[in-house]
């Protein structure tokens, strides 16, 4: 015998030897004994490997004690599957099956009233019902749905309070004790002397699916969390009970995933998620198909889906099972799906898990005096986890110091995600939003210009014209404008020298930059300072044209005759949003768009006139760092100190009290919100954005004017390129 055929003989013998027993780990009395029945009926049948019963007294102990070779199999719900696959890499290898309608799953949905105008977007605010705390198509998945779909904010793991802040009234029967919040069993009934009110069993009438669903249909809820079949089981005569005698299908609908609604029939394609069946999980070395082949044996000499012998339900195995089925794939994720893999993680934040505070890495000065800041403040309205400001020399040093977890957030943007993300593996935790109704996560960069029927120039007569400029190396006012110029062959830099071709191109500019040796001083000439005439050029809310806004105003008082900002820009400081002298009588219609067409638009239309779709800034953070708990945090923060500060004094979008514009968050932001199904760079970012970055190879620069943020440019120029913009 060779080699190879010794050991695999060897490694068969190893594990039909190791398989002699397997160890049953139960998680109760009456499971213990049902097991030890059926490790007698199994060793008087002769099946084998023989099955040995130990007590776990949890589906966790269980999964340990698997993992540490102290138990070998047992049965889970797809909530601790999620875990057990997580933490201890087990695998599912048979599953249970049910009915031959939906096989080895069933699914969760939400129901509601028709003509209730409710649907998944408007949850927030309304009466909730759920079968029971921390049941699966209750509690798991709509709540885990709601938290990774970011229409549910956490702050500090606390979830029990995070629902009872997002509906204003619950029935959640078991949510009695002093650990939750009142509002979780302000709906609940008892029994019919009003007993027992929020017990997790059936003296409270509103406890499991139909309970849920009863709550809903007597009003007392808006909408009910239950199982694909609870309606028709309690609709139209399928039930006894006089509560369900006049409810009719045609009174109830779906709330679908995508904001729509559906009848009730048609669960299969609107629901939260679809539950996957109780399966066993073993160890990753074990041979699933020797468990499959010993329980199907068993099936014929002994009532493996029957517990009432017990005085129980559900030992061991559902008692709704009618056969075991063996599992091709045995990997937690493909068993789970992907809908219930999103709702377990947005369940997965720990408070036991949680820093004691997060660590904020910031560059400027400026920022820091914000930072701090903005720290004692959340401290003052007891947000979590606490703030701690980090300093660094340059963004990437923040990216390095997270990847190392010497530090846990930064804010970037533009390419910085890029290089965030493909660099150093972070992960965006929240974005920012700089429009009420926009959910794309996205601005556009803009040329604006004022509206002159007289001298109409096009993006294409830019030459020898004044430039209005956000400042040096921002995206929207230089990278975006400056790449859009390289690609047209407008301009034409010698050994890179990027700021010198912008100086030859344009007459007279107001390009603001932190120092910066060789710095063209054409890029200055349209500067003005403050008040004083000093700091002109400065890259700070001291030079009056710096930023957005200051672009604008450089336009806007006839220093410069074209402006590169965001598409928003012209809006905020028009019609009366910006009451600073400058500003004051300013009327949106009386500017224009520069299109790539080398046609103008007007400013409403700058969807179909831009010259970049830029993703808005985001928060980056390690991958192990709980997104949840980030999002949870700043949420929560911004009710008290957003736009709409409520007289609590910070702001967390305004930097002007710093001396500074677009401190830690730009200031345009509206709001922070979720990355949803956006969590990694790529989706934040989208293909289109990648593609400009990865499209096509740099040019290789050399000499003393080859600055990384000329890399930036060029990377822009590849952007405009790949988009396909006419030369």
């Amino acid at each position: 015998m060779n080699f190879q055929g010794m050991c695999y003989c060897l490694c068969f013998f190893h594990t039909a030897w190791s398989l002699q027993h397997v160890r049953w780990c139960t998680i109760s009395e009456p499971e213990q004994a049902k097991c030890n029945d059926m490790s007698t009926a199994f060793t008087d049948a002769n099946i084998l490997p023989k099955v040995l019963c130990v007590r776990g007294d949890s589906a966790i102990n269980c999964t340990h004690m698997i993992k540490n070779n102290l138990a070998d199999a047992v049965t889970l719900d797809g909530g601790n599957i999620y875990h057990a696959g997580k933490e201890y890499n087990l695998k599912p290898v048979v599953g249970e099956v049910y009915d031959q309608e939906v096989g080895t799953s069933y699914y969760a949905v939400a129901v509601v009233r028709k003509k209730s105008f409710i649907s998944i977007n408007s949850l927030k605010g309304i009466r909730s019902c759920h079968t029971g705390i921390n049941r699966t198509v209750g509690w798991n998945v709509p709540v885990g749905y709601l938290i990774d779909s970011g229409r549910m904010s956490v702050m500090g793991c606390d979830i029990p309070k995070a629902v009872s802040e997002y509906f204003s009234a619950s029935c959640v029967p078991g949510a009695n004790n002093v650990n939750y919040p009142e509002s979780l069993c302000q709906l609940c009934k008892g029994d019919a002397s009003g007993q027992d009110k929020c017990e997790r069993n059936s003296k409270e009438q509103y406890y499991d699916y139909s309970g849920a669903f009863r709550c809903l249909a007597e009003g007392a809820g808006d909408v009910a969390f239950v199982k694909h079949s609870t309606v028709s089981e309690n609709i139209d005569g399928q039930t006894p009970s006089s509560w369900a005698q006049e409810l009719h299908s045609r009174d109830f609908e779906l709330l679908c995933r995508d904001g729509s609604t559906a009848e009730v029939i048609d669960w299969r394609k609107c629901h939260l998620a679809r539950v996957p069946a109780h399966a066993v999980v073993v160890r990753p070395d074990t041979d699933g198909s020797l468990i499959f082949q010993m329980l199907k044996q068993g099936q014929q000499r002994f009532q493996m889906f029957d517990s009432a012998a017990y005085n129980a339900r559900n030992l061991l195995f559902k008692d709704t099972t009618t056969e075991l089925v063996p599992i091709i794939n045995q990997n937690y994720q493909a068993w789970l799906g992907d809908e219930y893999m999103h709702a377990m993680r947005g369940l997965s934040c720990d408070p036991s898990r949680l820093p004691e505070s997060l660590r904020w890495c910031i560059v400027l000065s400026e920022e820091l005096w914000k930072c701090s800041e903005m720290a004692v403040a959340f401290k003052k309205k007891n947000l979590k986890p606490d703030l701690q400001c980090v300093s660094a020399q340059t963004t990437q040093q923040c990216m390095e110091m997270i990847q190392k977890k010497e530090s846990d957030a930064v804010s970037v943007d533009g390419a910085d995600i890029y290089v965030a993300g493909k660099m150093y593996g972070l992960v965006p935790a929240a974005g920012e939003s700089y429009s009420g109704d926009d959910s794309s996560n996205m601005y556009y960069a803009v040329a604006l210009v004022k509206r002159n029927t007289s001298n109409a120039f096009s993006i294409n007569d830019l030459k020898g014209t004044k430039s209005c400029h956000t400042g040096y190396g921002r995206m929207a006012g230089w990278n975006i404008p400056v790449g859009f110029l390289l690609k047209r062959g407008f301009i034409m830099p010698t050994d890179c020298n990027i700021p010198q071709a912008v100086s030859d191109f344009f007459s007279a500019s107001c390009v603001p930059v932190a120092k910066m040796d060789n710095y063209p001083s054409k890029l200055c000439e349209l500067c003005i300072g403050d008040n004083g005439g000093n700091h002109k050029c400065d890259a700070s809310i001291q030079e009056r044209y710096y930023s957005y806004s200051g672009a604008f105003r450089c336009l806007v008082e006839d220093s410069g005759d074209v402006a590169f900002v965001k598409h928003s820009t012209v809006f905020e400081n028009t019609d009366g949003n910006n009451t600073d002298p400058w500003a004051h009588h300013l009327q949106s219609s009386d500017f224009q768009l520069l299109c790539p067409s080398g046609a103008r638009a007007e400013v409403t239309q700058f969807a179909q006139c831009y010259l970049a779709r830029v993703p808005a800034q985001v928060i980056m953070v390690h991958p192990d760092t709980n997104i949840f708990a980030v999002y949870g945090l700043l949420d929560k923060a911004q009710d008290f100190f957003g736009n709409d500060s409520n007289g609590n004094g910070f702001k967390m979008f305004d930097s002007s009290s710093f001396l500074g514009t677009d401190l830690i968050f730009k200031d345009a932001t509206v709001k922070i919100v979720s990355v949803g199904e956006k969590t990694t760079y790529a989706e934040w970012l989208e293909s289109e954005y990648i593609e400009s970055l990865e499209g096509m190879q740099l040019p290789q620069c050399s000499g003393a004017a080859a600055m990384s943020m000329n890399i930036i440019v060029l990377l822009v120029a590849s952007f405009l390129l790949i988009r396909g913009y006419p030369s």
